[in-house]
């Protein structure tokens, strides 16, 4: 089978760059929008019996571009293409995973089944915002975790003497357990509430001893920076800590997002690059390419062999 990779127009760069990692072209293809505000999309070489890999992330507009995967997987499909991979480095709608209200759309489930029935027979993810979404899906899902490549970069780069770890909350204490045992610093977790019905955290404390400790906030994404700025806030006003940063995998930025983190106490900000932040001119900001591990993964698994090694510290 030919290994071919398409990208929707979400992310054209991430795109480019795991196809220079792999050495081969994108497979050309056109999407535009009509007067009436309907989409075309056409592949413009043939992939019959090939090996597809469609990469699209969370990007405004979201659901245009989800629109547009849908799209090119099902033109992939009917072109009898042997093997399709939806490959999104963020799983838009992953926060809604869940019924926490009457009468709501666990809305993550239905993006994992209109995947499945647009065409996909495979998907390849990165951090999902809960681990239950993986069980959303029919088909094989696999997952790569950031925290490998983020260990490396934070050990090259940044000086961690006096270093702390603070997750989120309590859900994050898994995630935090890979940063902890990769890069060897005490842990604390964040003690909060948040109301369901409209969403407003409230800090109750910090569970674990940041006092004179340079803290770094660990979470998986954000979308205004609220929550983040409210965390660091207690952790230099009550929490004793020195300093904060954070690290974000999924770049997740809201209209006002960088405007607030920029006006914030957070020092430096480390992100991944699994959604667009052009434009978004955040300050002090880092980012760690996840465009090399989603390549290997790629030929890996065009070339079936085992992906497990590559989320190992």
């Amino acid at each position: 089978m030919t290994l071919r990779i398409i990208g929707g127009s979400s992310h054209t760069q991430f795109t480019s760059a795991v196809c220079t990692h792999l050495g081969i072209k994108e497979t050309p293809t056109t999407s535009k929008v009509f007067d009436n505000d309907n989409r075309f999309v056409t592949v413009e070489d043939a992939v019959r019996g090939d090996d597809v890999y469609i990469i699209a992330t969370q990007a405004r507009p979201v659901d245009a571009h989800l629109m547009e995967l849908y799209m090119l997987l099902r033109a992939v499909k009917i072109a009898s293409a042997t093997r399709v991979t939806a490959v999104l480095p963020y799983l838009p709608y992953s926060r809604s995973d869940k019924r926490d209200l009457p009468r709501v759309t666990v809305t993550a489930r239905l993006i994992a089944d209109l995947i499945e029935t647009a065409g996909a027979n495979h998907v390849l993810v990165a951090d999902l915002h809960a681990p239950q979404i993986q069980g959303f899906f029919s088909i094989p899902c696999d997952v790569l975790y950031a925290a490998p490549e983020i260990v490396v970069y934070l050990k090259k780069n940044w000086n961690l003497k006096d270093y702390a770890l603070v997750g989120g909350d309590a859900g994050a204490a898994k995630l935090l357990k890979l940063y902890a045992d990769g890069l060897k610093l005490p842990v604390a977790i964040m003690d909060k509430r948040r109301d369901p019905n409209t969403g407003a955290v409230s800090v109750k404390g910090v569970i674990g001893d940041v006092r004179g400790k340079k803290a770094l906030i660990i979470d998986d994404e954000t979308q205004t920076g609220s929550t983040l700025i409210k965390d660091a806030e207690f952790l230099l006003k009550r929490g004793g800590a020195v300093s904060v940063d954070a690290c974000v995998i999924h770049p997740a930025l809201g209209p006002s997002a960088a405007k607030n983190l920029n006006k914030s106490p957070i020092k430096r900000f480390v992100t991944t690059d699994t959604i667009p932040t052009e434009g978004h001119n955040l300050r002090d900001h880092e980012i760690v390419s996840m465009t090399k591990k989603f390549a290997d993964c790629i030929g890996r698994m065009h070339e079936n062999k085992s992906i497990k090694s590559l989320n190992d510290l």
